[in-house]
């Protein structure tokens, strides 16, 4: 369902954020809320005039709750949503032996390049009619290389693509000729624009996608080749560059003349008449500004970077503390150097999240505590969630299975009553074992259906309905099994 987008810039409300967020993650309302409000914050700032707009900081959020409740889900589908720059990081990454103080700065230089890719995908989609333009104009001069006395056209239509037409050369550019030469030269012109109409009909209805081409492709030069590619110089990962891509932007590219059908030459060619219609340097100054004006991290794993309490006279953990540190001045607001620029996190909105099961945000120091003004609890889910999980949501697993299984056509049918039993194994698995939330629901269903999917093929126009008996039968052993460790993650 497509929902209304209102006219102004502050793009889409809370409710309607929530609302969208509804499609796909089951319950969580407080969090929800939260996140919407964080984003029509980002909104807001950029409609506030310039003085006060650099003052405003970002609503960071720390989300608490246990794993598989949906934290990472509710942050991805948020930017998702207004398709804002996004990637996720663990903070005990950090923390690692031989990372510690070193390169925090990385998340930023990945966002940076998670917004090339998205608005360069983007822009792709506008430049893609040109594109295939050219690529089928090229394909023909490769089938049918046009003689001399004919002239091309080149005529832009609406929508962004070229009407490419072939006419005959003006008679005053071979004044010289005699007439015998001329009406030669004329009727040949004629002949080829007659026969490459007639290619270029058979090139659109795939008649000629096994003829074979020979063309020109750029390869990076030999030297570059030759260059093993070992870690990059001292320094080079901390500014974000890489070696052997400055050598190759030094050095000169180099033509090597290959033969394949035009099937396999069209998506060759396509790449590059992309490349030459897109403007790099613009495209980076776009995502640049995204970044900077819309990035979204969330920092997974937040409480493993706490101090935790009972710590007695044995100090602070230098490790933890470090990287919070660390990665306090990023959260603050500084500027990064990245091979695309200076990129400044003043208003880049951070949500972290944890379990906070063996310590608690107020472990964290005080400087990182102040930059999460927005807290919010997420709650364990329950056998009703469960339900409403597998399916609610848009991507339910339920529907994922029927319509994987529906390649194979085989009509799956999970009835109510396998619904309850999945959900209520689910449930207790959780409380008996490791909580790991919705993800439990994805191993037991797999077990119920793996019978099922193997013999998929052999099913061919069969329905297969799933009921309660079935889940039972099926989960039998894990419910009895009080250890279930042999059977779920």
């Amino acid at each position: 369902m497509e929902i209304d987008r209102p006219e102004h810039n502050l793009g889409l409300t809370p409710a309607q954020i929530v609302e969208e967020l509804d499609r796909y993650i089951v319950g969580q309302n407080q969090a929800k809320r939260l996140v919407a409000l964080a984003l029509r914050s980002q909104a807001r700032r950029q409609q506030v005039e310039e003085g006060l707009r650099n003052e405003i900081t970002p609503k960071n959020i720390i989300m608490i709750g246990p794993t598989g409740c949906g934290k990472t889900e509710i942050a991805r589908r948020l930017a998702r949503l207004v398709k804002a720059p996004f990637i996720k990081v663990e903070a005990t990454k950090y923390t690692e032996v031989g990372y510690v103080g070193r390169d925090v700065e990385s998340m930023i230089r990945d966002l940076t390049e998670t917004a090339i890719k998205m608005v360069r995908d983007e822009w792709t989609d506008g430049v893609l009619p040109a594109a295939r333009s050219r690529v089928e104009e090229r394909l023909l001069d490769l089938l049918l290389p046009p003689p001399p006395g004919v002239n091309r056209q080149i005529a832009a239509l609406p929508d962004g693509s070229e009407d490419v037409t072939f006419i005959e050369a003006s008679s005053s550019a071979y004044a010289s000729e005699s007439e015998e030469e001329q009406q030669r030269r004329q009727d040949s012109a004629k002949r080829y624009i007659r026969t490459r109409e007639k290619f270029k009909k058979m090139l659109k209805t795939g008649q000629l996608e096994d003829r074979q081409v020979e063309f020109s492709v750029s390869q990076p030069s030999a030297m570059i080749s030759a260059i093993p590619m070992g870690p990059n110089m001292p320094g080079m990962d901390e500014m974000g560059m890489n070696f052997s891509e400055m050598l190759q932007n030094m050095l000169p590219t180099q033509q090597k003349e290959v033969k394949m059908s035009v099937g396999d030459a069209r998506e060759v060619l396509l790449d590059e008449e992309i490349e030459k219609l897109l403007d790099m340097d613009k495209i980076t100054r776009e995502a640049v500004r995204r970044v900077e004006e819309q990035g979204i991290i969330f920092i997974d794993e937040l409480d493993k970077i706490a101090a935790r309490e009972g710590k007695g006279g044995s100090g602070p953990d230098v490790s933890r503390e470090g990287v919070q540190r660390d990665i306090l001045p990023i959260i603050e607001g500084s500027t990064v150097f990245t091979k695309h620029g200076m990129i400044r996190t003043d208003h880049v909105l951070f949500i972290a999240a944890g379990a906070f099961h063996m310590s608690k945000p107020s472990d964290l120091i005080p400087e990182l505590q102040g930059r999460f003004p927005l807290r919010v609890e997420l709650h364990s889910l329950t056998e009703e969630d469960f339900k409403r999980i597998l399916t609610e949501p848009e991507n339910s697993l339920v529907k994922q299975y029927q319509a994987m299984l529906g390649t194979e056509d085989v009509d799956l049918e999970i009835g109510e009553s396998a619904i309850d039993a999945l959900a209520k194994a689910a449930s207790r698995v959780n409380a008996e074992t490791e909580n790991i939330g919705a993800r439990r629901l994805h191993t037991l269903l797999e077990k119920v259906l793996e019978e099922i999917s193997f013999n998929a093929p052999t099913l061919k126009g069969q329905r297969q309905t799933i009921d309660g008996g079935y889940v039972n039968d099926k989960l039998k052993d894990i419910i009895k099994d009080q250890n279930l460790s042999q059977f779920v993650l």
